[in-house]
């Protein structure tokens, strides 16, 4: 590997480290992690009759992993905001759907260009963790939240373009992946 991270097959891989986050339109704050983020296709596998040396494998509907987002507590409250106004938008009856976002993960290489962008179609955040709290504590106080997202877009060498706010589905009920 050569010291861009470069291999001889022409490959350029990153670190788990060099990552942003997009919410509100731009890269919203240093996170210290972003985990959980996958997808599991479910399946089921049938057997014939007759048939010994294979099975029919069936695919259903993807299932998207909850991401969990952490960050040191700041004076910048965007995660306290978004879940309040899910609450706030709950406890009046309002639709929650105009609190979903298009959230952007970049990861970048060790010379800083962007090298994948992954957006969370539709997320909305489903909890928020405050951190523990000790007179004798000398950590950074990280808070979490937690995202529930209706489907995944993947593109390479490309950014993200800033984080969209979501206000309404497509005709076919879907929410735009850009």
């Amino acid at each position: 590997m050569s010291r861009n991270g470069t291999t001889e097959f022409g490959l350029d891989f990153v670190t788990a480290n060099r990552f942003y986050v997009e919410i509100e339109s731009s890269l919203t704050a240093a996170f210290t992690e972003c985990q959980g983020l996958g997808v599991q296709i479910q399946h089921e596998s049938i057997s014939e009759g007759g048939v010994n040396d294979q099975q029919r494998i069936l695919l259903g509907q993807p299932k998207f992993s909850e991401v969990t987002l952490k960050r040191g507590i700041t004076n910048d409250l965007v995660f306290w905001n978004w879940i309040n106004a899910v609450l706030e938008q709950r406890n009046q009856g309002t639709a929650i759907q105009h609190h979903r976002r298009n959230i952007n993960i970049l990861v970048f290489n060790q010379a800083g260009e962007t090298m994948q962008c992954w957006t969370l179609i539709g997320a909305v955040p489903t909890g928020w963790k405050a951190p523990a709290l000790s007179a004798d504590a000398n950590n950074v106080a990280i808070e979490e939240l937690t995202l529930v997202y209706e489907g995944l877009k993947i593109v390479a060498n490309q950014g993200g373009g800033g984080a969209t706010i979501l206000n309404s589905r497509d005709q076919s009920g879907y929410f735009a992946s850009n």
